[in-house]
């Protein structure tokens, strides 16, 4: 078969993958497989499988390949379909031999020359090696080791601070102190384009700083903007109206006792985004503390429907 015959059928795969027809995807990925039996077209095969959910094929897949653990690609993505199976051990060992300290900083890793055989890209990629100290995490935290998985959650957000993630499970299994959290988040290495994230950032974590300070950093935030047309300087998006800043403004209101506040609050942004969870958490919270019986009943109503597990 031709090179762009083959480049035709690439694309139907990546194109089923877009529209979510898995079985169709890996259908076509196998035969571009056969055909060129090229590693990048190999790990597009294993990606298909793994969207459609075949984990044990996949791994079967990447670990026959001899370039398993050459390639973090595929070396990480192996992981994944062991992460999916529960075996976190095997997703451990598959991960290679690393360790890191208290303050997430990574040493003794044989990693280090592992290729990464990534065609290139336009877009901005999260760092490979954060997404791997990620999932260790995962892992020591479903083997109920909070140590190590804290520490390697620090390590994925400090090799790359748009590994958002990391820092959720930090946050939301309060894991770090408000010193920890502070001192992490000040020792990010941020782009030059990224000041938004930091000041995003900077509202997420524990909010015992005074109401002035508090309020100071969620005005920041919300002057953050960009202009979609250069050439049109008054057109500017912000995050004013953001529903993960308006949900994390209404925590700090609940925090704060201004119930009457966060519930007005939460109720606008579910009008909005009625399956915000973190929102609908925050909501039921100031709906129990204001007294409000309708609204928890209707809102446990909407849950046993929406949420039945």
């Amino acid at each position: 078969m031709r090179e762009e015959q083959i480049e035709k059928l690439r694309g139907v795969v990546r194109d089923c993958v877009s529209k979510h027809l898995y079985s169709s995807a890996i259908f076509f990925a196998d035969k571009v497989a056969a055909f060129t039996n090229d590693p990048a077209d190999i790990y597009m095969q294993a990606q298909a499988l793994f969207l459609g959910r075949h984990y044990r094929r996949a791994y079967h897949l990447l670990n026959a390949s001899k370039i398993v653990l050459r390639d973090l690609r595929f070396r990480y993505l192996a992981a994944k379909c062991l992460e999916e199976l529960k075996e976190w051990d095997q997703c451990l060992l598959m991960l290679g031999d690393a360790k890191v300290d208290e303050h997430g900083d990574v040493y003794d890793t044989k990693d280090c020359n592992v290729m990464y055989l990534d065609k290139d890209s336009e877009d901005r990629e999260i760092n490979i090696s954060a997404a791997t100290c990620f999932l260790r995490g995962r892992a020591y935290e479903a083997l109920e080791n909070r140590a190590l998985a804290r520490q390697w959650y620090k390590a994925a957000i400090k090799a790359d601070p748009l590994c958002y993630e990391a820092l959720e499970c930090l946050i939301e299994n309060h894991m770090l102190t408000c010193e920890e959290e502070t001192r992490l988040l000040s020792s990010l290495q941020f782009g030059p384009e990224d000041g938004w994230l930091s000041s995003f950032y900077s509202c997420l974590i524990k909010k015992y700083d005074k109401k002035s300070v508090v309020e100071a950093k969620f005005r920041e935030v919300e002057k953050e903007s960009c202009n979609s047309n250069p050439s049109s300087p008054s057109i500017k998006h912000t995050l004013k109206n953001d529903t993960d800043l308006l949900s994390c403004k209404a925590e700090y209101f609940n925090q704060c006792g201004e119930y009457q506040k966060c519930f007005e609050l939460t109720s606008d942004l579910l009008e909005k985004d009625p399956f915000h969870l973190k929102c609908t958490l925050v909501h039921i919270a100031a709906a129990m503390e204001l007294g409000n019986s309708n609204e928890l009943y209707l809102m446990a109503s909407n849950l046993v429907k929406d949420y039945p597990q």
